[in-house]
């Protein structure tokens, strides 16, 4: 058993709106929490709040209470914190959807949460509009927050001035927010996270990451993607710094944001630690502003890593977690300078970890000659860990045990200066850029296509070392199946990030008795062809 390094925290039995806005003080309240490049608004805290109470009470007064549930599509723009925190505020939950996702997977998330309600921004609005109508949301229920004919928006809800309605609720079991997760396998499932799962991680975070009221925080991970939610915006709104929204990462707008706005904080994924690293252009920009880089959502190789901080001069860290953890569980402390980058830091306090052999499921426990233990399955258990999965208790037990500790997927080594680094997935689950893709889906939408007889999909190397889907398609007899075909198939279905990026034909599938796909078995015949 692994212990953090750091002593316990307190964890508020509050919800996460008075954890983050009671006691408001009136320095506080006069701080800028968030600025719109765009327009180059800012809105203070004392503001924010108040909008929060406003939508809360236009809700209430709607009838949203505790056990409604909202749907979000929205990417990142100030409004989001109004709305996100204005529903959790009102008792009720929300479900924050991909603004990348098609119609029929906006539909999906909806039908599976159960939302009634959805909210939107107009870019969004078709898709939105579609995938509403499919499950019975009327238009007075779906909101476009700046404004489209027939539908409520967020002014005329705000200036109705009504006051945040009195809810009772445990935070400890309340579902706030419902992300959706694969976890460790299948297809994606709603990941149940309580107001306390989301102050324990805030608290938690606040340890290891070093976030001042100084700082001005650059958000361009997705808001609706829970790293972003947590580690961005609630982490930051807890500590009083600014966060400058993002609504979509663009490299040249990423460092004219950055120049102009003098952001010191940077929360990005493997894919943006490449272009600081590597892109010409960021020589062309003044972003000497940037103290501290924090990559999460996939794995960060040491040498981007390092390569990109020593360009910037700045530091870079790198940390770990998942939907199901809140999602930080592991990050490197901004007090110790001696752990190296490829690593994902220690444990957050208020954790247990176990590292358990993935053949014998023995616990490891002894380090070895080298300074490490043998590779194992991590096990995380905390405040973080998510109440379990919606309507799903089948993929719930298996996610997580009795003893209350979440089977993560992913294996690390423990090193015996303190620190752990993930080394592989046991999982099936593929990472995009940052994003999620679930090969079962992705099968699931191959296997309807009339020429495909079978299919499998696995995560490969493109020649960037980036994560990318390829599939396995095994083709009717004499259909003429090409991979063009495959691919355009699968890109008018699916959000561009899901799209199949390789495809190749073979005569079976490699199965289990049981019928279950033997993914090791590709991925030995990938690594032959490399």
């Amino acid at each position: 058993m692994f212990t953090s390094p750091f002593p316990d925290v307190e964890i508020p039995e509050v919800s996460i709106y008075d954890d983050l806005f009671s006691g408001l003080s009136t320095e506080d309240a006069a701080r800028v929490a968030l600025i719109d490049p765009a327009t180059g608004a800012e809105t203070t805290y004392g503001a924010l709040k108040a909008q929060v109470d406003a939508f809360a009470g236009a809700l209430a007064a709607r009838g949203v209470a505790v056990g409604t549930v909202l749907g979000l599509l929205c990417p990142n723009v100030p409004a989001f914190a109004t709305v996100f925190h204005g529903i959790l505020r009102a008792g009720a939950t929300v479900t924050t959807i991909n603004s990348l996702y098609t119609p029929g997977e906006i539909q999906k998330q909806l039908t599976d949460a159960g939302a009634t309600w959805l909210i939107t921004v107009s870019p969004l609005l078709p898709q939105a509009k579609a995938a509403a109508e499919a499950v019975g949301i009327a238009d007075d229920h779906l909101i476009v927050l700046d404004g489209a004919e027939g539908h409520p928006n967020l002014r005329e809800l705000l200036t109705e001035g009504r006051t945040p309605p009195d809810v009772s609720f445990d935070p400890a079991t309340h579902v706030a927010v419902l992300p959706y997760s694969s976890g460790t396998t299948g297809i994606p499932k709603g990941v149940m996270l309580s107001h306390r799962n989301l102050v324990a991680n805030v608290a938690q975070c606040r340890v290891n990451i070093d976030l001042r009221p100084t700082d001005r925080v650059l958000a361009v991970l997705p808001f609706f993607h829970i790293y972003g939610m947590t580690v961005l915006l609630n982490l930051a709104l807890k500590q009083r710094a600014t966060l400058v929204t993002m609504p979509r990462f663009d490299l040249v707008q990423f460092l004219e944001t950055i120049q102009t706005y003098k952001c010191t904080y940077l929360y990005i994924a493997p894919p943006i630690a490449v272009a600081l690293a590597k892109h010409p252009i960021v020589d062309q920009y003044d972003i000497s502003t940037v103290h501290t880089i924090f990559s999460g959502a996939a794995p960060l190789d040491g040498e981007t890593g390092e390569a990109a901080a020593r360009r910037l001069g700045a530091r870079m860290m790198q940390g770990y977690g998942m939907s199901e953890l809140s999602p930080v569980s592991h990050a490197m402390p901004h007090q110790r300078h001696d752990i190296p980058v490829s690593s994902v830091g220690v444990m957050l306090p208020n954790t247990l970890n176990k590292l358990v052999d993935t053949e014998t499921g023995e616990e490891i426990t002894e380090i070895g000659d080298d300074g490490q233990t043998a590779p194992g399955e991590i096990w995380v258990k905390g405040p973080n860990v998510m109440l379990g999965y919606l309507n799903r208790p089948d993929a719930t037990a298996e996610t997580l045990d009795a003893d209350g500790f979440l089977h993560t997927g992913d294996v690390a080594v423990y090193h015996e200066g303190g620190y752990f680094s993930i080394v592989e997935r046991v999982k099936e689950l593929i990472k995009y850029h940052g994003y999620q893709i679930a090969p079962a889906e992705l099968e699931a939408l191959l296997l309807s296509h009339p020429k495909v007889m079978d299919a499998a999909v696995i995560g490969v190397l493109d020649d960037e070392r980036e994560e990318i889907p390829k599939a396995f398609v095994v083709a009717a007899p004499d259909s003429g199946l090409t991979e063009d075909e495959v691919k355009s198939f699968v890109a008018e279905h699916v959000a561009p990030y899901k799209k199949v990026r390789r495809v190749e034909f073979i005569d079976v599938i490699p199965k289990s008795s049981s019928g279950k796909i033997l993914r090791k078995d590709l991925r030995a015949r990938e690594a032959a062809q490399v």
